[in-house]
C-alpha cells in the first residue's frame, strides 16, 4: 500500500505531434478546397501607379496618368512593324531609282546611236 499516491491512475499519453501550418506545399486546387476563396490576381496600388502579379511578374495597369504594361506592349509592337514597312518602302524606293537610272541609261544610249545612225546617213547622202 502507497503511502502517497493511488496506484490505479492511468499513464499520461504521449503528446501529439502538431500539424504543420504552412501552406507552401498546397497546390491550388487544395488552397481552394482548404481557404474556400477563389482570388484573382494581386493588384497594388503605389502612388497612384496600379500594379499587377500575373505570371510570375509585376506589370504595372492603369493609373495615375501612366500608360499600362499591355498598352506599352502594343506599342512597341506597333512601332516594331512601322519600322520594318519603312525599312521596306525605303528599299522598294532604292530598287525603283536603280531601274529609272538603268532605263535611263538605256534610252540615252539609243538616243546617241540612233543620233550617230542619222550622221553617218546623212553624210553618205
Amino acid at each position: 500500500m502507497p503511502l502517497f499516491g493511488n496506484k490505479f491512475t492511468p499513464k499520461k499519453t504521449p503528446p501529439r505531434r502538431a500539424q504543420s501550418l504552412s501552406n507552401l506545399d498546397l497546390d491550388a486546387e487544395q488552397m481552394r478546397a482548404e481557404f474556400g476563396v477563389d482570388y484573382d490576381g494581386v493588384k497594388l496600388n503605389l502612388g497612384g501607379q496600379e500594379v499587377a502579379f500575373e505570371n510570375g511578374i509585376w506589370l504595372a495597369g492603369s493609373g495615375g496618368g501612366g500608360a499600362s504594361h499591355v498598352e506599352l506592349m502594343r506599342l512597341k509592337k506597333t512601332n516594331q512593324q512601322l519600322h520594318e514597312e519603312n525599312n521596306l518602302l525605303k528599299l522598294k524606293i532604292d530598287i525603283l531609282l536603280d531601274m529609272l537610272a538603268e532605263t535611263s541609261a538605256v534610252s540615252h544610249f539609243h538616243e546617241n546611236e540612233l543620233k550617230q545612225i542619222r550622221e553617218a546617213k546623212n553624210r553618205k547622202k
